[in-house]
């Protein structure tokens, strides 16, 4: 094939351009111009209104640590390991709460009882239990999970430290505290003589043995650990 000449180029193609060239013959489309700006002026002051009213107004400062108001009664804090009223635990290590855990932040390992080394009604024990509060996000579906009521969570919400490993909560520092009347564990049953006797007198127990209510704070009244570090810090 020889090369197309001046004279192969088709009339209606301007003189030297090419008919192979893209675009050509084609007259270009005007660029659409630019929507106009919506609004007005009120539009405008609406807006900003809330930012200035804003402005102006007192803030609100609490100072904490050495004023304390206390939380919501509901409020997800710190988790407790419950008791029955004679000291017994209420964990029989069944790992729901693990199960239902969505950040994998429990970790539980379930012992058996026996009749010299008994830590709970049933025929199972929490032997392990953990928590690591570096991945816990505090949704209380734990829980939910538990069957027997074992799990709460308290309204303790101070746990900053500096170490990550003492973030990682063992059974030890989960279980609530003896009251009057309780005895630690292990001993023998002393509600009755079968698991159902433990969870038939409940309703004739006093609400604070072996409820949340033993370690968490009630709205306006300070947890003991804050009240110990505040004594400390005030009286340094």
């Amino acid at each position: 094939m020889t090369p197309m000449s001046d004279s192969a180029v088709p009339a209606n193609t301007p003189h030297g351009s090419s008919a192979l060239e893209p675009g050509a013959g084609v007259t270009p489309r005007k660029a659409a111009p630019l929507p106009e700006p919506t609004g007005s002026v009120a539009g405008f002051a609406k807006g900003f209104g809330l930012t200035f009213s804003t402005m102006f107004k007192k803030v609100y400062t609490q100072q904490y640590p050495f004023d304390y108001y206390g939380t919501k009664p509901r409020y997800h804090g710190r988790h407790v390991l419950n008791r029955h009223p004679d000291g017994l635990e209420k964990c029989v290590g069944c790992e729901l709460c693990a199960w239902a855990c969505p950040a994998d932040a429990i970790y539980v390992e379930g012992g058996d009882n026996t009749d010299e080394q008994r830590f709970s009604p049933g025929e199972r024990y929490g032997k392990v239990y953990q928590i690591n509060y570096l991945r816990c996000i505090f949704c209380g579906l734990c829980i939910e999970a538990c069957p027997t009521r074992s799990l709460t969570m308290s309204n303790e919400y101070e746990l900053a430290l500096d170490d990550r490993q003492q973030l990682i909560y063992t059974k030890e520092q989960l279980m609530a505290p003896l009251l009057p009347g309780m005895e630690a564990p292990p001993h023998p049953m002393r509600l009755g003589d079968d698991e159902k006797d433990y969870y038939a007198s409940r309703s004739q127990a006093p609400l604070q043995q072996g409820e949340p209510q033993s370690t968490a704070n009630v709205a306006g009244r300070p947890i003991t650990g804050h009240a110990n570090r505040m004594g400390q810090h005030h009286g340094s």
